[in-house]
């Protein structure tokens, strides 16, 4: 498969089947994307993969977590608000989703737990937590960024399905804590891995792109 249809064909996985990936798949993904540019080469990354037990139990800590109603303390800056076409996008986008979970704008409690099911890695078998240390700030969240999105087409090219999750990256000290991350490290965000459940209707949805002349501009 192309590179190109990789892209078109790439889509956030809400549902995953219990079926794990063969650890020598993971490995050799997460080899490959070593491969990613960065910026002066610094390679800023530092990747956590849970599986197994490992992630049941960060699983079942996080959802107490939240469910205690805990404010999100990200270690980095999530607050921005979405304005304009960005917050219509952004509407665009839970509209989708909701859409196909058949769950009404006005049904709050059911949009509550569906978003919920971002700490339980959507039934995921695995779980990444894409992590950098502190004092990299922007520059190294661009090559993090490119890092991860390198990990999902590696994925996609050998039929794996993922979902990058902003909402990974708001509660991080419980993760920190399981996992022994050193604290000049923050986490930026995470990503579910696994084998996409077709019958499961969140991964129905589908979100539109902006066409070219939106997003890009040709000089002579």
């Amino acid at each position: 498969m192309s590179l190109s249809e990789l892209l078109q064909q790439r889509y956030s996985v809400r549902a995953f089947k219990p079926e794990p990936v063969a650890p020598q798949v993971l490995e050799e993904v997460f080899s490959l994307a070593q491969h990613a540019p960065s910026n002066c080469n610094v390679q800023p990354w530092q990747t956590y993969v849970v599986s197994g037990e490992t992630k049941n139990q960060l699983k079942n800590t996080l959802i107490a977590h939240v469910m205690k109603q805990q404010t999100p303390e990200p270690e980095f800056n999530w607050k921005v608000a979405y304005q304009g076409i960005h917050r219509e996008r952004q509407f665009g986008s839970a509209n989708a989703l909701y859409g196909a979970m058949g769950i009404e704008r006005e049904d709050k409690m059911k949009r509550n737990m569906a978003m919920l099911r971002n700490w339980n890695f959507f039934d995921a078998p695995h779980a990444v937590f894409f992590a950098m240390e502190k004092y990299l700030d922007i520059m190294g969240a661009v090559d993090v960024g490119i890092y991860a999105q390198s990990v999902a087409l590696l994925l996609q090219e050998r039929g794996i399905a993922c979902c990058m999750q902003g909402a990974l990256g708001q509660f991080p000290g419980p993760i920190k804590e399981q996992l022994g991350i050193p604290e000049e490290q923050g986490i930026l965000f995470g990503m579910s891995i696994g084998y996409e459940d077709p019958q499961a209707d969140a991964n129905k949805a589908r979100t539109d792109r902006a066409e070219l002349e939106q997003a890009v501009t040709f000089f002579d």
